[in-house]
């Protein structure tokens, strides 16, 4: 995927955003990602929300919010491997990665875990990174 810079004022505006999905979401299979056409209240930024799933790990997902159609904005990472910050810092196993100015994607925190209280529930972390993204929660069917 191209990477787009924007600034942090204009990424922070477009978390900030109120936001709705077009659709209901129904999580993908093991192995498989879905992606989520999402819009502001407004209609003025159109919004992508991709959620895929690990393989091997059975907890194992990510979950995205892209603006721009290539600018990550937000990146939950759930039971994945370590990742070291362009700083040097590692944060290890889950993690959210946040956009920052000329560094797009790659600076991540430790996941907070107020607000994403059960990350082995696929469900619940959906519905958990939606609100931390803004966008209003819809119908979420699980997989088998």
């Amino acid at each position: 995927m191209a990477e787009i810079n924007i600034s942090q004022a204009e990424a922070d505006s477009l978390i900030a955003v109120h936001k709705k999905t077009l659709s209901d979401i129904s999580l993908p299979i093991q192995g498989e990602g879905v992606q989520i056409k999402v819009v502001s209240h407004d209609k003025k930024e159109e919004f992508i929300v991709d959620i895929s799933r690990g393989t091997i790990k059975l907890q194992k997902s990510k979950e995205q919010l892209r603006a721009r159609e290539v600018v990550i904005l937000l990146r939950l990472d759930i039971e994945s491997s370590p990742h070291r910050n362009p700083d040097g810092t590692e944060i290890s196993g889950s993690h959210l990665h946040i956009y920052k100015e000329n560094l797009g994607d790659r600076f991540a925190i430790e996941i907070p875990r107020d607000k994403f209280t059960n990350t082995g529930n696929l469900i619940k972390t959906v519905e958990e990174f939606l609100r931390y993204c803004n966008i209003d929660v819809p119908k979420i069917q699980g997989s088998i």
